[in-house]
């Protein structure tokens, strides 16, 4: 409230009973609800509420519709000193100044969330007093408290603090109301703008009965363009909540209308949303339809508009994947997984039981019978062809993230229809495809690939596919030309490489061919953002292509990305393990040479580079012998632990606990010993104390994970422990509490006399912290913290 005395005006003496010594600060402590303590008026508190609430001074009444929230508190123990103030709250609505309905409004979500946190006491008070005056500010006639209650209306929607019946019942009328083609066009604007921002958070019954048709309507506003843009933008939302049906029998004739818009931002908002409506339509429309449709935005006039169409060529490709091609579903934690291949016995049986059932749908034209249900259909690979762009118009070109695909996200997804997948004779076929006459599918298809011919002569010199429309293939290809980059965007080959792993999925590693020039194109481009976002998801194409295709396309390009920029290799580094374990032993014994070369990078002050490679190494263990372990990455970990910087240091010594772990699992004690001298000379007899204390940490960590026999430990870690308690850094003596404890909590060790010794005198240590650490209650397996005090 810094400032705020300079709005009062000589002879107002209201705010003298407030008590306050200094009306300018908020910081001070001052209550906002001081106003209710007892002043010289003999006022109760209601009556005192009631007296500024209403006072001829505008700044009395914001202080008191700021305080609201600490005012309902004070009065929430009485039923009808909070019923008086709930109905002060509704008067004051009605406040003819628009700053102290504004700030009202601005404590609406707050005051919601305290009365649903107390609906036992108060079950009808927020829909009786607070919703009617949010609807109400929807229509108020000032501009900033209707934008404070739009606001507010979001928040309390997505808080669920609003009820279905107040939405359908109170607010979707007045956006009905205000969206009627008489009312203004401010109003009207603003009341499409949170229509399409609620759709999301309504029910797909009160979106289809209440606001779908006026939706339509307002697509094919023919006076005001702003209300069709906003339509366009919000148009896949609406999609995804009303389902296929309506989509495809009310919304697509709409959106054919507002992809061919005479403003070319309304058809550039068209082809950003264009995956989300695909998804919401059978493969038959996305097919025949959508597909000529995007073929158009793609070569549209304006350059916006092309440049959106091939941001977004990738993500709507990606809708045509069906597991049954590609092999592969896209989990809801963000990763692919093969699909169990269905054994040829059982193959036939499922055949034989569907077949008539399957056989007549088909010749009865529906389809719909075969389409998978919703609980296995594919997730939406729009996650493997990068985020969504949204820039500005007039901008020449976007900012997608760098750092490759984005995993975890999955978005909405359609059925996807077996009548529309070729490749019949490949085993991963579900087994009900197989009823479908073979010759009618050929017919088919090779009416579908003429026609393709004809509008795309081009498509003669490629291999042929038939899982997506040939032409969106032969756009997609053709983002590597460089003339592209010139006439369309500039950083166009980013995009393609976002999209390639969702479009490899899709296609499936069957039609890699389609796809192995374009990639290689890629992964030598001069931009290394292009590389670096190949070398981010290069793991999970190679999922997608499989061990064979893998070695023979991936390994040679994985291999040039080692040995790129640093900027590039951190893509390769973060997911070296997740590449690693799919190549065979062999292949993936090679790279055991070359793990060394990580500790070299452009500039030595990027720890975060090594830091990766030591989180990495301690998932890359598990992938190869104790003997490679010892003589590969043993040497790496200790070079990593005598790192500059100690979040490094700190991630190695866990990995050398790991890798001591491996020796010991495998039985390799020779080794497993040799590892031990080479800590203790390194670590424990170290000149620096943090090497010492590096040294009490491993201990103590081998000793919590179990890495050993304890018998082993007493006899070859322990006594150089022990020597460390007396160590002159209190630092050091910290750790070698912490490692003796647990190590006499295991109360397997043969060195149980010296451990209880040594404890007795770090109890006794001049350094509370190592008194702290060193305290403690064997038998309950707790500290005994009063030593203390």
């Amino acid at each position: 409230m810094a400032g705020l005395s300079l709005y009062f005006e000589d002879g107002h003496d209201d705010l003298d009973d407030f008590g306050f010594d200094d009306y300018g600060s908020e910081c001070d402590g001052i209550r906002i609800t001081a106003f209710l303590d007892a002043g010289q008026d003999n006022l109760t508190p209601l009556g005192r509420l009631e007296k500024y609430a209403f006072s001829e001074n505008v700044f009395n009444r914001q202080i008191v519709a700021r305080g609201l929230l600490d005012v309902l508190r004070e009065f929430s123990d009485n039923e009808n000193d909070f019923i008086s103030v709930m109905e002060t709250v509704a008067r004051m609505s009605e406040d003819g100044e628009p700053t102290v309905r504004a700030e009202l409004m601005e404590q609406v979500p707050n005051i919601a969330m305290f009365l649903h946190e107390n609906r036992p006491n108060f079950p009808e008070a927020f829909s009786r007093y607070l919703v009617p005056i949010v609807v109400r500010y929807l229509t108020d006639p000032n501009n900033q408290v209707r934008k404070t209650s739009q606001a507010a209306l979001l928040v309390l929607l997505e808080q669920g603090l609003m009820s279905k019946a107040d939405m359908e019942g109170r607010v979707c009328p007045v956006l009905l109301e205000l969206t009627e083609p008489s009312s203004d066009d401010d109003y009207k604007i603003e009341a499409v703008a949170i229509m399409c921002k609620l759709v999301t958070m309504l029910t797909k019954d009160t979106v289809e009965h209440l606001l779908l048709l006026r939706f339509c309507e307002l697509c094919s506003d023919v006076r005001l363009f702003q209300v069709r843009k906003v339509c366009a933008a919000n148009f896949g939302e609406f999609c995804s909540i009303v389902g296929q049906e309506a989509t495809e029998k009310l919304l697509m004739p709409k959106f054919f209308d507002l992809c061919s818009d005479s403003l070319w931002g309304i058809r550039k908002a068209c082809a950003e949303c264009f995956m989300v409506v695909s998804n919401c339509t059978s493969p038959e429309v996305r097919r025949t339809k959508l597909s000529p449709l995007f073929i158009n935005l793609i070569s549209d006039q304006s350059r916006w508009v092309r440049q959106a169409a091939f941001q977004s060529l990738g993500r709507f490709i990606s809708t045509f994947a069906n597991p049954s091609i590609t092999g592969l579903n896209f989990c809801e934690d963000g990763t692919l997984h093969e699909i169990p291949k269905i054994s040829s016995d059982h193959r036939h049986k499922v055949t034989t039981s569907n077949s008539s059932n399957s056989r007549n749908s088909f010749i009865d034209g529906s389809p719909d019978s075969l389409i998978q249900p919703r609980s296995e259909q594919l997730q939406s690979t729009s996650d493997l062809t990068g985020p969504p762009s949204h820039h500005p118009e007039g901008n020449s070109s976007t900012q997608p993230k760098e750092d490759g695909i984005s995993l975890g996200q999955p978005k909405h997804s359609a059925p996807l229809s077996r009548q529309d997948e070729p490749h019949l004779d490949d085993p991963d076929v579900q087994a009900q495809v197989k009823v479908l006459s073979a010759a009618l599918k050929a017919a088919q298809l090779e009416s579908q690939r003429e026609d393709a011919d004809e509008s795309f002569p081009n498509s003669h010199s490629l291999l042929s596919q038939n899982v997506i429309p040939q032409q969106l293939l032969d756009q997609y290809l053709s983002m590597t030309d460089p003339a592209r980059a010139q006439t369309v965007d500039t950083e166009i080959a980013k995009h393609c490489a976002f999209s390639l792993p969702g479009v490899a999925l899709t296609l499936g590693r069957q039609n890699w061919h389609c796809l192995k020039d374009t990639y290689e194109t890629l992964a030598t481009d001069v931009q290394w953002k292009v590389r670096r976002t190949l070398a981010f998801s290069i793991h999970e194409l190679a999922v997608i292509l499989g061990d064979q295709l893998t070695a023979a396309d991936l390994v040679p390009i994985f291999n040039c990305f080692l040995k790129d920029l640093d900027e590039v290799r951190i893509g390769v580094l973060k997911h070296l393990y997740d590449f690693l374990k799919l190549l065979h032993a062999d292949k993936r014994r090679e790279y055991l040479y070359q793990l060394q070369e990580f500790m070299v990078t452009d500039n030595s002050r990027n720890w975060r580079f090594r830091y990766e490679l030591a989180e990495q190494l301690i998932l890359i263990i598990e992938l190869y012998s104790h003997n490679d372990v010892y003589d590969y990455l043993r040497q790496i970990a200790l070079n990593l632990c005598s790192d500059k910087v100690s979040e490094v240091r700190w991630i190695s010594y866990k990995l050398v606990v790991e890798i001591l772990q491996k020796l010991y699992a495998c039985e390799a004690h020779d080794l497993g010993l040799n590892f031990i001298n080479e800590l203790i000379m390194r670590f424990c007899h170290c000149s620096k104390w943090v090497g010492r204390q590096a040294f009490a940490f491993i201990c103590q960590a081998i000793v919590e994970e179990d890495c050993m026999p304890m018998d082993q430990f007493a006899l070859h870690l322990l006594p150089s422990l022990l020597s460390l308690s007396s160590d002159p850094v209190p630092n050091v003596r910290v750790l070698v509490a912490k490692a003796l404890r647990q190590s006499v909590l295991e109360k397997r060790s043969a060195y149980s006399d010296e451990l209880e010794e040594a404890l007795s005198e770090l109890r006794m240590d001049k350094d509370r912290d190592v008194q702290f650490f060193s305290t403690m209650d064997p038998n309950r397996n707790v500290m005994d913290t009063s030593a203390l005090i």
